[in-house]
């Protein structure tokens, strides 16, 4: 229960640490962080867990990394489904916290997104379906093979939380105008589930492009990359 106790609180604070920085401090009057601070935050909030609760659950905090694990022989597949709930419910408490914050300031509206990613009309930066799909497919295929080659036992002992923390910000910072980046179903869930409406209809592609992604880059890393495939 330890392990996921800690997928729990993980999860929470990288939502409430990463949506939470795009809710309440990108456009911030005059000290905004904008779409550089949000990527950051996004980073240091898995390399503070990684570094914090690592040791004890693995620190996936993303059901497409569980999913990409278990596809590169990194993880056992009794333990999907535990990992998976205890993310989505890490986020969706860390959803609800943000926002009985932000709807403490007037004329906070959830339509404005509450960090939801989506595609079309509702892409930061009006990218098609297509677009975000290759774009979350991609970004977390990258995502995994950095995780799988970061902690195999041949690589520099201790330093993995950094690498992977700096990958995700660079996804992010690849990736926002396309769709606000997800690259992780419990992340967009959190959220999502708050907006309703066309967040839901689109919730779907933020699951299925993720979980793609991350097993197809655990798959290259296993058998094109690694030396023990």
């Amino acid at each position: 229960m330890k392990k996921y106790g800690a997928e729990f609180f993980g999860t929470f604070w990288l939502v409430l640490g990463g949506c939470g920085s795009a809710v309440l401090g990108a456009a911030f009057p005059n000290l905004g962080i904008g779409h550089l601070g949000v990527a950051l935050a996004f980073g240091l909030t898995v390399l503070t867990m990684a570094f914090t609760i690592g040791h004890i659950s693995g620190c996936h905090l993303n059901p497409a990394v569980s999913f990409g694990l278990w596809a590169g022989g990194r993880f056992p597949a009794k333990e999907l489904v535990p990992y998976i709930a205890a993310q989505v419910l890490g986020g969706i408490v860390a959803g609800g916290v943000l926002y009985l914050i932000a709807s403490g300031k007037a004329g906070f509206e959830l339509s404005a997104g509450f960090a939801s990613n989506g595609y079309g009309a509702h892409s930061p930066g009006g990218y098609s379906l297509f677009a975000a799909l290759i774009s979350e497919v991609v970004m977390t295929m990258m995502f995994l093979i950095v995780i799988m080659g970061s902690t195999d036992k041949r690589a520099p002992q201790g330093f993995a939380p950094i690498s992977i923390g700096l990958c995700l910000t660079l996804i992010h910072l690849i990736s926002i105008p396309v769709t606000n980046t997800s690259v992780n179903p419990a992340r967009s869930t959190a959220v999502a589930l708050f907006v309703g409406d066309w967040a839901l209809a689109q919730l779907w592609l933020f699951w299925v492009a993720p979980i793609i992604g991350g097993i197809l880059g655990a798959l290259i890393y296993r058998f094109l990359i690694s030396e023990e495939s």
